[in-house]
This record gives C-alpha cells, structure tokens and sequence, in this order.
C-alpha cells in the first residue's frame, strides 16, 4: 500500500519533471487512460460471461 510520504514523493517529482502547468493537463490524461482500461477489462469480462 502506499503511504502519504510516498505519495508526497511522487507528486513532487511530477511538479520538478513536467511542470505545474502541465499537471493538470497530465492528471487528466492520466485518468482518460485508466477509464479506457476499466471499460477494455468490463467489456472483456462481459464478453467471457457471455460465451461461458
């Protein structure tokens, strides 16, 4: 599990690599992606229920 530090750490690498302008921007990217990959794994899901 990680922890506070450990996510204090990485947003404060993220703000020294991309820049704060660009967080935002990279946060919504960022969850794009992951609710792309949830739907890709339901609709999998769906898909093996369905030939079971």
């Amino acid at each position: 599990m990680i922890g506070t530090l450990e996510l204090l750490l990485i947003f404060i690498m993220a703000v020294i690599l991309f820049g704060p302008e660009k967080l935002p921007e990279l946060a919504r990217s960022l969850a794009e992606a992951v609710n792309e990959f949830k739907k890709a794994v339901d609709d999998l899901l769906e898909d093996d229920d369905l030939a079971g």
